[in-house]
């Protein structure tokens, strides 16, 4: 079986926007060189507090959006599917930016393969995660990790976010994913300790490759460094 390769850019924390324009470069790579599987990326970020809401928004207004930006977070409507979430500090977000035709065609099978890919991560923390009729990874009735992906002719965007270490007291100001009556929760409040987006990277690089089948390489430091230095300077 064909292993694809995927390259990995950890940015470190990086505001949602720029976020966006670095995915937006990586999926332009695809459009230009569509039979050239190291376009494949895995984007690993931390996030600054931000409030971000999918094309199912239920019509969040002004008012609330002035609400949460003055918590001291952004705010951004997305072209992801899902409702309302947070991204926030202590919270690994992962964006791949995938070709499925080089994986599996398929968009119900790649968010079934996160599911699967987030499961076996939280059993490496003795931790029993698992799917329910909503989307995402749970504990219990406590959402662990959110998934909001899109695509386009089979290239992938947006992706997943892992609470870590994360403030959880940011999701109390909305409905996190729309979901009445189920909370939140995170790696390191099921194990009572201190668990690090910097402890969980190993592990979760580990378990993407085993679950997409795939070869983990470092994006090259030069092309990294000017990819990031264009995207945080761009107003």
């Amino acid at each position: 079986m064909r292993t694809n390769v995927v390259k990995v850019l950890w940015t470190g924390r990086l505001k949602y926007g720029p976020s966006v324009r670095l995915q937006k470069i990586l999926f332009n790579l695809h459009n230009k060189q569509l039979n050239n599987e190291t376009c494949n990326t895995l984007l690993l970020v931390e996030h600054d507090p931000v409030y971000t809401i999918g094309i199912r928004n239920k019509n969040y207004t002004e008012k609330d959006e002035k609400k949460l930006r003055n918590l001291g977070a952004e705010f951004y409507k997305t072209d992801r599917g899902g409702l309302i979430t947070f991204h926030g500090p202590g919270q690994l977000v992962a964006y791949p930016i995938l070709n499925l035709k080089q994986f599996n065609p398929s968009i119900k099978w790649y968010v079934c393969q996160i599911e699967q890919m987030i499961i076996r991560l939280c059993a490496e923390f003795n931790i029993l995660g698992t799917t329910s009729p909503d989307t995402g990874v749970w504990v219990k009735d406590k959402k662990i990790c959110a998934i909001g992906i899109h695509g386009s002719r089979y290239i992938t965007t947006h992706g997943l976010a892992l609470n870590c270490n994360t403030d959880l007291t940011w999701f109390d100001h909305i409905v996190p994913c729309g979901i009445e009556g189920k909370g939140v929760t995170s790696i390191s409040k099921e194990l009572d300790m201190n668990v690090t987006i910097e402890d969980v990277i190993p592990k979760f690089q580990n378990v993407f490759q085993e679950v997409f089948q795939s070869s983990l390489i470092p994006y090259p430091q030069n092309e990294a460094s000017e990819l990031l230095r264009n995207v945080k300077n761009c107003i």
